[in-house]
């Protein structure tokens, strides 16, 4: 990643949760984004596979009324800080039974932003006045999304 992005990535954490991130924590936002795109793809090629389509639509996506405030949050905070040409290229997605058609992987970005932002907001939660996310911080907070997603 840049120093370009990775400043933007600071200015995401600040803006959305008043976090202090760095380029070490980039690793474990990355691995986080790339599991938790996984688990929301795996679910929504099961549901196309249920209703016989060969292709993964947007409405396969399990976006629960949570994520889908925190992807609207996240449109809002990316028009300041413009993380989303940067999520487009971490939005990759493994191999699959199903392929997403076009206006699906469109939405990775956004989804990424919304998982992201309820990802900074959660150490938030949990630890109030966590200024620096340490590891044991992102265990924590990778537990509650495996939990939930």
């Amino acid at each position: 990643m840049t120093v370009m992005s990775i400043a933007r990535f600071e200015r995401f954490f600040r803006a959305a949760a008043g976090l202090d991130v760095d380029k070490n924590d980039l690793k474990r936002y990355s691995d986080f984004v790339d599991a938790k795109l996984y688990d929301l793809l795996t679910v929504a090629q099961a549901t196309a596979k249920a209703n016989g389509r060969d292709i993964i639509r947007t409405c396969d996506l399990p976006i629960t009324k949570g994520l889908q405030e925190s992807i609207h949050r996240f449109q809002k905070i990316d028009q300041e800080v413009e993380l989303k040409p940067i999520l487009e290229q971490l939005a990759t997605h493994p191999a699959l039974d199903r392929t997403p058609d076009e206006e699906t992987e469109a939405t990775y970005p956004d989804i990424i932003g919304g998982l992201s932002l309820a990802l900074a907001q959660n150490f938030k939660i949990l630890h109030p006045d966590l200024k620096n996310p340490q590891t044991q911080h992102w265990d924590e907070a990778r537990a509650v999304f495996d939990l939930l997603l």
